[in-house]
């Protein structure tokens, strides 16, 4: 698996974020530098945890799209004489 990289826009977005809930939330200002370490570590470290989850959810959603399919040709197959 390849590494978690954001865009700079994502990482300014992201970082962005990190420093308005210290703030808000612990009451605690940090600085740019801080901020983007605590992302680095959050990608690094917490990210695949995120990553592997949004798979695992895709690949069930994938699933059920393929289980309508295969309902919808077997609602349209025809009767024969020859059985699978």
């Amino acid at each position: 698996m390849s590494e978690i990289e954001f865009s700079a826009a994502e990482k300014e977005a992201i970082v962005a974020k990190i420093k308005h809930y210290f703030c808000e939330e612990l009451d605690q200002d940090i600085g740019q530098f801080d901020a983007e370490f605590l992302l680095s570590f959050f990608a690094e470290n917490v990210g695949v945890y995120f990553y592997n989850r949004g798979l695992s959810d895709a690949q069930a959603v994938l699933e059920e799209r393929l289980q309508d399919i295969n309902d919808a040709i077997y609602d349209i197959e025809k009767p024969t004489d020859y059985s699978k």
